[in-house]
């Protein structure tokens, strides 16, 4: 298995790097590709993926951001491409802060991340990355609560996004929800 590598940075396309180490040249799919500089020397960290009909390499800058993705990719019907765009659109901190939280409307706004999946991430991983266990209805109980006070679903969604509370019960997301809904 290759664990890291670490090389010139040859190329980069949408998704890929491609790692120029020793005259071997490896393609790497990463979560940010635009943070990485064509000729620059890199170290990534790896994880190599390999299916029935595909192998590749999916790199990390740091440890932090392969250990979400390791977990993510446990969670069912979460392959590693999902996982990857996922990551693309956030940090690791900021996955972690959500399923402590248990902010199903943030995980949502992730690529490739419905409802159902939100939910999945937080009930499988939850004790897994955050060492605690939740309940994902917490903002479910809370976006009915908003809906039946009058509030439009795209704005409570925007709002419950904003939020990362870990630990916090129904009342306290909708009690800073309606903080920031009424700014």
């Amino acid at each position: 298995m290759i664990c890291f590598l670490k090389g010139k940075l040859f190329a980069v396309n949408d998704s890929y790097l491609q790692i120029d180490v020793q005259g071997v040249g490896y393609e790497v799919l990463v979560s940010h590709p635009e943070d990485y500089l064509i000729g620059q020397d890199l170290f990534i960290y790896t994880t190599q993926i390999d299916r029935e009909d595909e192998q590749y390499l999916v790199g990390f800058k740091n440890k932090d951001e392969q250990n979400v993705f390791l977990s993510l990719i446990k969670v069912k019907g979460f392959g590693p491409k999902t996982a990857i765009n996922a990551l693309s659109a956030t940090t690791p901190n900021s996955v972690i802060s959500a399923i402590a939280s248990n902010n199903v409307a943030y995980l949502k706004t992730l690529p490739g991340v419905g409802a159902k999946a939100a939910a999945q991430i937080i009930l499988d991983l939850k004790g897994e990355l955050t060492g605690t266990k939740g309940d994902p209805g917490v903002y479910d109980d809370a976006y009915d609560a908003l809906k039946s006070l009058g509030f439009k679903g795209a704005a409570i969604d925007r709002v419950l996004a904003e939020i990362n509370e870990p630990n916090a019960t129904s009342e306290d997301v909708v009690r800073i929800a309606l903080g920031k809904l009424r700014k």
